[in-house]
Formats: C-alpha cells, sequence, structure tokens
C-alpha cells in the first residue's frame, strides 16, 4: 500500500512541476513579447553592412526602415584600413527621448577575416552600442552580460612591419565566328600605413587586343597601358598632412611612349582626421614637374617636353542622418601657358527628404583646355569606334538623378530568406 501510495504521489508530483514548468515558459515568453513592444526602435544606416544578419542577432530592438520613426539612428560608415581591413565606424545617434544619448564606436576588421567573422565582429560592437538605450526601457529586464575571458594587453610585435602586398593576375579571351578580343592585365601593389605616414605604391600594366573579320577583310585594333603610382604622406598633426606624388606612364590612348611625375602636396582638414568617417573638408595643394615622350607628333608640333603645373583642390564629405554629401572642385593648370587649364567640378547627393523618400544626384563637369598629348595626325576610325584614341574636347559632363518611395509597415524586425530575393 505505501509502495502504490508514493507511486502515485511522484506520479502526481511529476504531471503538477511539468504544468508549472509549462506555465512557467508560456508565462516568460508572454511577458518578453510585451517588453519586446517597448524595446527602441533602430534605423540601420549602412550599405556595406549585412542588414538581415544583424536583425537575425540582435532581436532586443524593433527595427524600423523609416528614419524619423527611429528612436536610434544607426549611422556605420567604413574605410580601408593600411593592412588591407576596414575601420567601421558607427554612430549611434539617439533620437525623440533618446536624443541626449550620443556615442560612437569603431570596429577594426582583419583582411585575413572571412566575412562571417566580420559581421560577427561587427554584431557584437553594435551589442554593446545598443545597451545604453535598452537600459532605459523594459527590456532590460531581459538581457543579461557575459564576461569572456580576460586578455593581458601585449605589445604588437608586426613581422611585416604593417607591409601589406597584393599581386593579381587577370585574362580574358572571348570570341565570335567574326570577332575575337583577348585582355591581359596584372597589378602589383605594396602599402604601409600607420598613424604617422602612408606609403602606397602600384603597378599596373593592361594589354587588349580586338581583331574583326568584315566582308574579307581583317581590321586588328590593340591597346597598351603601363602605369606606376607611388604616394607618400606625412602626418603633421590631427588637421595638416604632407606629402607627393610619383608616376611612371606609358599609354597608346593617351599618346604617351613614356612620362614621369613628380607631385609635392600639402593638405588641411578643417575637421580633424579622427572625425573622417563623419565628415571631412579638406584643402589640398600640389606642385609638379613633368617629362614627357610622345608617340606620335603632337598637335603642337611637339615629340617630347618637359612641364611644370600646379593643382588646387577643395572637397567636401558628410554622412549624416540626413543622407551623405560629396563635392570636390579641382583646378589644375601648365606654368609654360596659363591657358592650358583644366576645371573638374563633381558631387554626390544622396538625400532623404521625407520618411521613405529619398532623392539621389550625382553629376560631374570638366572643362579642358589641357590636352597636350593629343596625336597631331587625329584617330582612325577604328580607334574612334573602339575607344582607342584619345579625342580632343572642351568639356565632358555626366549627370543622374532619382527619386524613390517606400511606403507600408515601418517594422522590419522579420527575416526570411527563402528563395533569396525572388529574382
Amino acid at each position: 500500500m505505501l509502495k502504490k501510495f508514493i507511486s502515485v504521489s511522484f506520479f502526481l508530483f511529476t504531471i503538477l512541476l511539468m504544468t508549472a514548468s509549462n506555465s512557467f515558459s508560456q508565462e516568460e515568453a508572454f511577458d518578453i513579447e510585451e517588453l519586446k513592444k517597448s524595446a527602441p526602435k533602430v534605423f540601420i544606416d549602412c550599405d556595406s553592412c549585412d542588414i538581415d544578419y544583424i536583425r537575425t542577432e540582435i532581436t532586443f530592438v524593433n527595427y524600423v526602415w523609416d528614419r524619423q520613426e527611429a528612436d536610434i539612428h544607426m549611422l556605420i560608415t567604413l574605410q580601408s584600413t593600411g593592412s588591407g581591413g576596414r575601420e567601421y565606424t558607427i554612430a549611434f545617434i539617439g533620437q525623440k527621448d533618446y536624443s541626449d544619448l550620443q556615442n560612437t564606436l569603431k570596429y577594426f576588421s582583419s583582411p585575413t577575416e572571412t566575412d562571417d567573422e566580420v559581421r560577427k565582429g561587427l554584431v557584437q560592437t553594435l551589442k554593446l552600442g545598443l545597451g545604453p538605450y535598452v537600459a532605459r526601457t523594459p527590456m532590460a529586464q531581459a538581457i543579461s552580460l557575459l564576461l569572456k575571458q580576460e586578455v593581458k594587453p601585449t605589445a604588437v610585435e608586426d613581422k611585416w612591419n604593417f607591409w601589406v602586398f597584393n599581386v593579381s593576375l587577370n585574362s580574358d579571351l572571348s570570341g565570335e565566328e567574326q570577332r575575337k578580343s583577348t585582355e591581359l592585365s596584372g597589378n602589383f601593389s605594396a602599402n604601409r600605413v600607420t598613424p604617422a605616414s602612408k606609403l602606397r605604391m602600384g603597378l599596373d600594366i593592361d594589354y587588349e587586343k580586338d581583331r574583326y573579320d568584315v566582308d574579307g577583310d581583317t581590321i586588328t585594333s590593340i591597346s597598351e597601358s603601363r602605369d606606376f603610382d607611388g604616394l607618400y604622406v606625412k602626418s603633421i598633426n590631427e588637421h595638416w598632412s604632407v606629402g607627393g606624388w610619383v608616376s611612371l606612364s606609358s599609354s597608346t590612348y593617351r599618346n604617351i611612349d613614356f612620362s614621369y611625375t613628380i607631385h609635392p602636396a600639402i593638405e588641411y582638414n578643417f575637421f580633424p582626421y579622427s572625425l573622417s568617417t563623419r565628415r571631412q573638408i579638406r584643402v589640398l595643394y600640389k606642385i609638379g614637374y613633368g617629362s614627357y615622350r610622345y608617340r606620335d607628333e603632337t598637335i603642337y608640333e611637339k615629340t617630347s617636353e618637359n612641364l611644370w603645373n600646379e593643382s588646387l583642390s577643395i572637397i567636401l564629405e558628410l554622412n549624416e542622418p540626413w543622407g551623405t554629401a560629396e563635392l570636390s572642385l579641382v583646378g589644375s593648370h601648365y606654368f609654360h601657358d596659363l591657358n592650358k587649364n583644366r576645371l573638374v567640378v563633381s558631387g554626390e547627393l544622396s538625400l532623404r527628404i521625407y520618411k521613405g523618400l529619398s532623392l539621389d544626384i550625382e553629376g560631374r563637369y570638366s572643362k579642358i583646355r589641357d590636352q597636350l598629348s593629343l596625336a597631331r595626325g587625329g584617330a582612325t576610325l577604328e580607334e574612334i569606334l573602339l575607344h582607342r584614341r584619345e579625342l580632343a574636347s572642351g568639356y565632358q559632363q555626366s549627370f543622374e538623378i532619382g527619386l524613390s518611395y517606400r511606403f507600408g509597415s515601418v517594422f522590419s524586425n522579420v527575416v526570411n530568406p527563402r528563395f533569396g530575393d525572388g529574382n
């Protein structure tokens, strides 16, 4: 009898325990869903991020696609590092009830990391940055922090002394019954970037040959170019830099048999360089000497010449909650004849007008009066049609404008990868 009583009691206790556990789980899930309603709304502003992965991994906030609906505007900008990796600058811009919370964090990726490792590191940084905002909401009750194993600080020892090298070889062979095309290219670069200086060197070699069989005649066109470019920049302080360029070049398109140029330069940034991912206003002055040997006699009856020139550039770059803007003005001229000059104005604007309405504008205009290397004999019909020779022109221009509007639900918490993007 006692054994039977114990068995029945144990059975009833097990039923009650399972029922209580199930009720607790349901209550906890219900509470979390209720807490999620009070979580901050986040707008992710990043063109190069895996947005779906971020939304999948960070579930303690609500995501919206309209910046003006958000409590937190998460502006993520990036630029290349000297090692070939990337520096992600994340600006957490509080809005509405969180307008007093503004913060900026940085995440550095290594060139040897996979895309998955990079996005995991970025998400970890985003979680840390969102902490102060979530702490103000009831959602903080469902958040816990874990401490990883402490790592002792060590000095960085780099056996390559911050040098990064890259070698690439490419070929493209294609053909039809009446056309054959061969493209070969090679590239070598060596870069060393530290906070104190920047050194970049690159060699590019390109060869392209096209052959056409038309009515029994064979038309062959060949284009070749070889370019070496070197840049050295020395950091003076948060606003000033000095350095220069050196280049060697040969190009059938530009009628250059061989040339070299040397351009010392100085630059001033009105904003500190540490804010370069958000805003820049840079003024760059270059003065230089160049020696040119032409493949064919130029329209100025020159087969070679030595020239001095100078240029001044003003560059504005902004990456703000309202959008992005880039504007540059570059003027240059040769000293032997001030009429031989060039003026280039270019700009890009991506403007968020209202909620889901965005306006994108891009334009470029060049006033050209310095085509000193134009061949005297001009270009053949084949060279014109295949774009094998530079043609005389007083200007170059381009303009693009686009308008987009998105409407509907402002929330974008749900990620569904099935069937990809549906293409």
